[in-house]
């Protein structure tokens, strides 16, 4: 096989942009999963590029929410018993990320990358062919009481300081933008700069068919055949082995597999999720994504319908699915907005790779020469994917990273 300057592993949303913007870099990459690009973890996701999101998931903040959490009595949230034991230490450090003064570091830490991340799709859309999957009329999010409205002071001083733009409104000014939700609730938030996808999946293979049009190859093969060979690196392939000075760990929640194999590792959690599709209610149009914010789940408009995705799940990666959320949300949605009939019987499952801190590893795997890492988007893997394989692209070709790095270093866990 010709030469091979990059192999990245893990086609979702993240690798197949960065194998992207490498090959816009004039490098020769190889693109390798074990699946088709896109057809993982990348999905499932809600479809909405995030560029406007301001503060990052927190721990629950007061006994109430927390109970509620631990009596398994909301749909935001759901565990397995047997797992706390092995997720306690992630969570302990989760919680120690959300206090105030963290979250505000990290919003701030964060920024670069999502001031830049529509402007990077839309970049990539444009020469992929796929604009067509591009909405831009933003997202709402909904909350059913003052004290909840009344929580956000904060977030939305900070957004206003950092210029994000977000109108803040009542029943009756989201439901002028989206008539068919009923007001069950008091207050919304408007994000009028946010856009959405209506085929995540679409777009993620756009990406790969011009990476392909760049030269890049797109290869089946399982990462953990990733070993040394010389002073570079080798990787199996169903069309043989792979050999590159250097390789890319775009690996999603299976990254930890394989880091552990170089003694790397990194405090990554896993917050599985969960979506099933609906048809679409004709007299109940839905223009935008919509979060129910107490009840956490969300409602987006796609090509295939409406898809409802719902809040967490802690529990082993790979264990059976247990979508118990829907049992408790389809109530709350019912009462919200005309949901259609099941499109399809089948409920999708993923699991977000997430680190306590809520800021991705961009950068050097620490003590692999040769190794980079991109893991750890959590919940916005479809919203930094373009601007990761840039920052990225930067980072390997020498050009000078339109940020410092520095805050999404594999270091700092160190």
């Amino acid at each position: 096989m010709a030469r091979t300057d990059v192999i990245v592993l893990g086609a979702g949303i993240v690798g197949t942009s960065i194998a992207l913007q490498l090959a816009k870099r004039n490098m020769a990459v190889a693109l390798i999963d074990r699946a088709s690009p896109g057809e993982q973890t990348s999905y499932g996701n809600s479809g909405v590029i995030e560029g406007s999101t301001v503060m990052p998931p927190a721990f629950p903040s007061n006994f109430g929410a927390l109970l509620r959490v631990a009596l398994k009595q909301g749909s935001d949230a759901n565990y397995h018993l047997g797992f706390l034991p092995w997720v306690a230490p992630w969570l302990m450090r989760f919680r120690a990320a959300s206090q105030p003064a963290v979250m505000e570091e990290t919003a701030r830490i964060n920024r670069p990358l999502f001031a830049r991340s529509i402007a990077e799709h839309e970049a990539l859309m444009l020469e992929s062919g796929a604009t067509q999957y591009l909405r831009r009329n933003g997202w709402i999010k909904l909350y059913r009481s003052d004290a909840a409205f009344a929580g956000l002071r904060r977030e939305l001083d900070l957004a206003r300081e950092l210029g994000v733009p977000v109108e803040t409104m009542d029943a009756d000014g989201a439901r002028k933008l989206e008539p068919s939700l009923k007001p069950v609730f008091r207050h919304a938030t408007y994000s009028p700069a946010a856009v959405s996808l209506s085929d995540p999946l679409a777009v993620t293979k756009a990406y790969a068919a011009r990476f392909a049009t760049l030269g890049g190859v797109v290869l089946k093969g399982d990462a953990s055949s990733l070993h040394r060979s010389g002073n570079g690196w080798r990787a199996e392939t169903a069309e043989g082995p792979i050999d590159a000075p250097e390789v890319v760990v775009a690996l999603g929640p299976w990254a930890p597999d394989l880091l552990a194999q170089f003694g790397i590792r990194l405090p990554m959690g896993f917050k599985r999720g969960y979506h099933r599709r609906f048809k679409t209610e004709e007299s109940a149009p839905l223009t935008r994504p919509v979060v129910d914010v107490f009840n956490g789940y969300l409602i987006t408009p796609m090509r295939q319908g409406i898809r409802v995705t719902t809040g967490v799940e802690f529990a082993p990666r790979d264990a059976a699915a247990t979508p118990v959320q829907f049992d408790r949300l389809m109530p709350k949605l019912d009462a919200l907005y005309r949901i259609g009939p099941r499109a399809e019987d089948r409920t999708w499952l993923g699991s977000r790779p997430c680190f306590p801190d809520s800021r991705p590893v961009i950068g050097r795997a620490p003590g692999q020469k040769g190794m980079w890492l991109a893991i750890g988007h959590a919940h916005w893997g479809l919203t930094l994917g373009p601007i990761t394989g840039r920052l990225l692209g930067e980072m390997m070709s020498g050009e000078t990273p339109f940020l410092d790095p520095k805050g999404f270093a594999a270091e700092r866990f160190l």
